[in-house]
């Protein structure tokens, strides 16, 4: 088990790699503990003296409502504390000399979280902090002069987490993650990441959930409502369009509105709604030319007035500066007053410049008084509700031995079996050892790296998992293994430690086994594992040749392994430690069993152990489509944009035309279709009804599902739905509900009820603004996978119905036609 204290490669998030040093907070206070403030007591009741001025203030009366003390607070302001509650503190704890989290003693709040509101201690006002990350809080675990620790849990990533299509372990995940941003002292963690896997080689794609926006809705609400349930709140993000990494803060993404409505906002819509996260975060990118944090139709015409979205939007880090160069030039401001119009609250992580120029709009009257009070309104209101101005008292002790059991078992939930060949797995034998092979078997990734990265007190490794199982490891082969892999990875931490901030991970080759090596411990072994690994991060894209695909180092252990193990009559499962989509279909033949548990979090290797063994059956399925190769992807044709090494325009010419809604409706044969995964047990799907054979506002859907096998075990069911395309071009299905049973005993059956809505049967429209459910036959089509269907059905609608009206958004900059069919 390694303890990452010590060996783990520093990582910094975009926080940190985006700015160059020479910027100075200076202006800005820092947050330090204050004194309890003196208490007031009326008619028996009690009251904070915030700006103890010895009388009762109307901002101070807890008993009045919510807005009359914000708009109290509001008028004691000054136009200079107005601005400074609009931009961010910067980052506390930063040393932009060395462009890394100091290792001097830390005045901030919580040591290495990304930043926060402005306090203004006249007034009593805290400071909210703000940390990230998408798979667990990201603070800094070891601090100076103090002998505790401060460890969080790192989770599963993005990808691992949705495969397991459980939303109740997904929100119980969430609580997990939120009891520690609250006992640790954070107000709002800086996630989930939810962006559409528009393509396999976005750098963060193992922050994100799905190619598809229901599933990446559902996920995200689940874990919101978890996080929240603890009284600390979450940022979803990037509000919209952040597909890519390469030049993210420059780039210009052209995107049809129904592709937008339908695709690339249709997840954020449904976490909306259903979870109202306290903030939302805008994205780096130009939109259609503008940027997102200065479009008044995204972050007020759609999320607010269309959605109902009660919170706060803030920028991320540096959002509407284009690229490094404009953060450092002193001329150079973002449009702070066409962001804050727009419905941008907050700007991080604030830039004196920034404030400067609010106060000159404020005084030339660029920015009235009543738009910045808006604004305000949102910021105070994020205050009044965090722990911070409840005065908390965290306990900086969280539950870190429950929440390892919980990150455990999701873990194990999101493994997805690709391929299991006459049984090999479950594994149970143990009377000789294992031949484990590859150097990420000995190297375990739990995450990625960047803001969605953890400081976790440990990550166990593939080896130390199945050690921990009570198999038994061949010593020889590790041996060899541990060295080689130690001495590699010293090579590249010095490389990244010498590229700098902006370095991404890149994979560590593979060693070369001497072929007698490896037929020995086919006479001697039952079984060999391969351990793929992958690891990216933000501020990079992924690349096809030796990421995406396979290298050739890689091809030759798999081919030699597989040769002389199969010579012997012995075995070969791979597992994939990965963050995204690799190719599979050239080499999955050679092998008898893959088993992709993802990057699973700091007990990965015990999870990897429990689904190897049959403590856990595998019930994951894949939330994206794993094509034959890169170039059967939709947007392979126009990714990354252009010019390719610094790309300031794409265009999304598939339009809604992305993953499995592609590769079904263009009959194009995947090597791993959408919601794909095996299981050790077997499952009977019958007994489809349909609450109705016509439709009016919803329909319940019933489905039984059945353990026929010998092993108990979970299964998912899927809900296609395929809908008339008379008068505009439609995927030949789409997924629309989902569910996962119980654990089921062998023999035993559940009843699974998915319910669906008037806006699951419509589509966007773009000429009359308005989602539409066309008159006539609709297809229900329940099956295991996207293309497993088990039992169809047919409904009516018998008119045409609009079911929701929009509001005219998102005017292309550019021209251009969106795919069709």
């Amino acid at each position: 088990m390694k303890n990452n204290s010590i060996s783990k490669i520093a990582k910094t998030s975009l926080l940190s790699a985006l700015v160059i040093s020479g910027i100075s907070w200076a202006k800005n206070p820092e947050i330090k503990e204050t004194t309890p403030n003196p208490i007031i007591t009326v008619n028996g009741l009690t009251f904070s003296d915030l700006n103890k001025n010895g009388k009762l203030d109307r901002y101070e009366d807890y008993r009045l409502s919510t807005q009359d003390r914000i708009q109290d607070l509001i008028n004691q302001m000054t136009d200079d504390e107005k601005a400074s509650m609009l931009i961010g503190i910067g980052m506390p704890g930063f040393d932009w000399a060395k462009m890394q989290f100091s290792t001097e003693k830390d005045t901030a709040k919580v040591p290495g979280s990304a930043g926060g509101t402005t306090a203004i201690s006249r007034l009593g006002i805290p400071s909210v902090i703000v940390s990230d990350g998408p798979a667990g809080l990201r603070i800094k675990s070891i601090r100076d002069e103090d002998s505790n620790t401060y460890y969080a849990t790192a989770f599963p990533v993005g990808t691992a987490l949705a495969s397991t299509w459980n939303i109740a372990l997904i929100n119980t995940v969430g609580k997990a993650m939120g009891n520690e941003v609250k006992e640790y002292g954070v107000d709002v963690l800086l996630g989930p990441g939810m962006n559409i896997h528009r393509n396999p080689l976005c750098g963060r794609n193992f922050e994100y959930y799905s190619e598809d926006p229901l599933i990446a809705g559902k996920i995200a609400a689940a874990m919101v409502n978890g996080i929240q349930s603890n009284g600390v709140g979450t940022s979803i993000k990037h509000f919209a369009a952040n597909n890519q990494e390469r030049n993210r803060m420059g780039v210009n993404a052209h995107v049809s509105e129904r592709a937008l409505r339908e695709i690339y906002l249709r997840g954020f819509e449904i976490t909306v709604k259903e979870s109202q996260p306290w903030t939302v975060m805008s994205s780096y990118n130009f939109l259609n030319g503008t940027y997102t944090s200065a479009r008044k139709d995204l972050l007020t015409t759609v999320l607010r007035d269309e959605w109902g979205f009660k919170g706060l939007v803030m920028t991320d880090w540096f959002g509407g500066y284009n690229g490094f160069r404009n953060i450092m030039d002193k001329d150079v401001v973002s449009d702070v007053a066409k962001q804050l119009t727009a419905g941008n609250d907050l700007l991080m992580p604030g830039l004196p410049a920034q404030q400067n120029a609010i106060v000159e709009d404020i005084k030339s009257g660029k920015l009235s008084k009543d738009e910045i009070n808006i604004n305000l309104r949102r910021v105070l209101e994020l205050v009044m509700r965090s722990p911070a101005m409840s005065n908390y008292k965290y306990s900086n002790k969280p539950n870190l031995k429950e929440n390892a059991e919980v990150t455990r078992q999701a873990a194990a939930e999101g493994v997805v079996l690709l391929k299991n060949n006459n049984n090999v797995l479950p594994f149970t034998s143990k009377s000789a050892p294992l031949a484990v092979f590859g150097v990420t078997s000995y190297d375990f990734i739990s995450g990625g790296t960047g803001s969605g990265d953890v400081n976790e007190a440990y990550s166990v490794s593939l080896i130390e998992g199945l050690t921990n199982s009570g198999f038994s490891i061949d010593k020889e082969l590790e041996g060899l293994y541990k060295p080689f892999m130690a001495t590699q990875k010293e090579i590249e931490t010095k490389r990244r430690e010498k590229e700098g901030l902006l370095a991404t991970p890149k994979r560590l080759p593979e060693l070369e086994l001497n072929q007698e090596v490896i037929k020995n411990k086919a006479n001697t072994s039952e079984l060999a594992l391969i351990t793929i690994g992958r690891n990216a991060g933000e501020g990079d894209d992924r690349k096809v040749d030796e990421d995406f695909n396979l290298a050739q180092d890689e091809i030759n252990l798999i081919d030699v392994v597989s040769a002389a193990f199969h010579a012997q009559g012995k075995k070969v499962v791979v597992v994939l430690n990965i963050g995204g989509v690799i190719e599979t279909a050239s080499w999955k033949d050679k092998v008898d069993a893959i088993l992709l548990p993802w990057q699973p979090g700091q007990e990965g290797g015990n999870s990897v152990a429990d689904v190897f063994s049959g403590k856990v059956t595998p019930s994951g399925k894949l939330t994206m489509t794993f094509p034959v190769k890169y170039e059967d992807t939709p947007s392979a044709k126009n990714w990354i944009g252009t010019p390719a090494e610094n790309p300031t325009s794409v265009t999304y010419e598939e339009g809604i035309y992305v993953g499995y809604r592609y590769f079904n409706t263009f009959h194009v044969k995947p090597s791993y279709e959408f919601g794909y995964g095996l299981s050790y047990t077997t499952f009977d799907v019958s007994n489809l009804k349909l609450s109705s054979s016509t439709f009016t506002e919803n329909m319940n859907v019933t489905v039984t599902v059945k353990n026929t096998g010998k092993i108990a075990g979970k299964e998912v069911v899927e809900l296609y739905l395929s809908a008339p395309a008379k008068t505009i071009d439609k995927p030949t299905e789409e997924l629309k509900a989902f569910g996962k049973t119980n654990l089921l005993q062998p023999g035993e059956s559940q009843t699974i009820v998915l319910t669906l809505n008037s806006k699951d049967l419509a589509s966007f429209i773009p000429n009359k603004n308005a989602w539409i459910a066309e008159a006539g036959s609709y297809k229900v089509a329940i099956g295991t996978s996207s293309l497993n269907i088990k039992q169809t059905a047919n409904f009516t609608l018998a008119k045409e119905k609009i079911v929701e009206k929009t509001n005219s958004a998102f005017a292309a900059d550019t021209e251009f036609t969106d795919l069709k069919h």
